[in-house]
């Protein structure tokens, strides 16, 4: 039988890699709501201004890819925090790992059942979400870094088909009016912790750093990536203004897949089955991704880094990450209330681990090279 082994490596990977990686992180389940929370016309600034701040954020976290320690992978962690603090850290770095994949999946399936299996329970579709994700990851990193190519491929353009809404008689400019606030309310800085949420994910690249290419500077291909999420923010929540107007657009739970349904072309129907469907690839590639680090962070904590990976393991964190997500859907997700605080509590989470993660890097990295010379 030929061995289980999750994360060789028999190559490097190029910053087009990269550029598809933080896209599509940054295009996982909160988009789908995005119009919902931003609301006014005015959050166009907003998307802008976010999208600067995390070219910030991402310029930091390039300045870490640059050092010797993030090839080094687990050992250049070792070397920079220790090998008791990195335990530490990295069982504090599963519960938002958790939280996401929580969160992913419960989003993904509600989508399914909301608008293609109204019927089916939603467990059943949890399953099949966590099965395939599952499969992918135990092909190993290097497979699931190559399976991006394809995700993108398949997903990124399927925002084309809201392309008519930006011409008339669809499209009024009057529904973009106010673009200079007259009040700023609570909401719209709700608004703006969402958006940067929404940007959150390339903090997760440090988990494959010694996977990419350390001859290639990686600050152009993240800018490239968080650009290209900035446009397909700003694309989607325009298109969704000229067809709600600010009045009516935070009344609907998926704005953006809801407006697809009154798309009507020759050739096929119900196109929000064919957006969700192909957004799928989506989730189960970031599912694949997060299933890896907390098995990798398991094989940590346990003292077991520089043994073979078993199927059995890894078979275990899956079960164990699959029933976790069913009894957190059961106690919070399909109550309403429970729903906006789990929600919140991811929005909340996923901010703060792209603010941190970052800056920690780097200000330990100058500090321990400082310490050295």
């Amino acid at each position: 039988m030929r061995a289980f082994s999750l994360y060789d490596k028999t190559s490097s990977y190029n910053g087009v890699y990269v550029v598809f990686i933080v896209n599509r992180l940054q295009m996982l389940y909160l988009f789908t709501m995005l119009p919902k929370y931003l609301v006014h016309p005015y959050m166009i600034w907003g998307i802008v201004a976010v999208g600067i701040l995390s070219q910030l954020n991402l310029m930091i976290l390039s300045k870490w890819f640059r050092s010797d320690f993030s090839a080094k992978g687990y050992q250049g962690f070792v070397e920079l925090f220790g090998e008791w603090a990195i335990r530490f850290f990295t069982c504090l770095a599963v519960v938002p790992i958790l939280l996401k994949i929580t969160v992913v999946t419960s989003g993904c399936a509600d989508l399914l059942q909301y608008f293609i299996f109204p019927t089916m329970d939603i467990k059943w579709l949890m399953l099949a979400i966590l099965l395939i994700s599952c499969y992918v990851a135990s092909l190993g990193m290097e497979k699931t870094i190559r399976f991006v190519v394809i995700v993108f491929l398949c997903s990124a353009w399927i925002i084309l088909l809201l392309l008519p809404f930006f011409f008339p008689p669809l499209a009024s400019l009057k529904r973009l009016y106010p673009l200079i606030p007259t009040e700023w309310p609570m909401d719209s800085w709700k608004g703006l912790l969402y958006l940067w949420s929404s940007f959150s994910g390339p903090e997760y690249l440090i988990c494959i750093a010694p996977w990419l290419s350390s001859k290639q500077k990686l600050l152009k291909y993240l800018t490239i990536g968080n650009a290209v999420s900035v446009t397909e923010y700003l694309y989607l929540f325009v298109s969704s203004l000229f067809f709600y107007g600010s009045n009516r657009v935070s009344y609907f739970k998926y704005p953006i897949v809801q407006m697809s349904r009154y798309m009507q072309f020759p050739i096929f129907e119900r196109e929000d089955i064919i957006l969700i469907s192909l957004h799928m690839f989506t989730f189960v590639l970031a599912i694949s991704f997060f299933l890896l680090f907390i098995y990798g962070a398991g094989r940590i904590v346990a003292g077991r880094v520089n043994k073979q990976s078993t199927r059995i393991g890894f078979m275990t964190i899956c079960l164990v990450i699959f029933v976790c997500t069913i009894m957190i859907n059961k106690w919070s997700w399909r109550d309403a209330t429970g729903f906006s605080l789990l929600l919140s509590l991811q929005i909340w989470v996923g901010a703060f681990t792209y603010l941190l993660v970052p800056s920690l890097l780097l200000i330990t990295t100058k500090i321990k090279e400082r310490f050295w010379q």
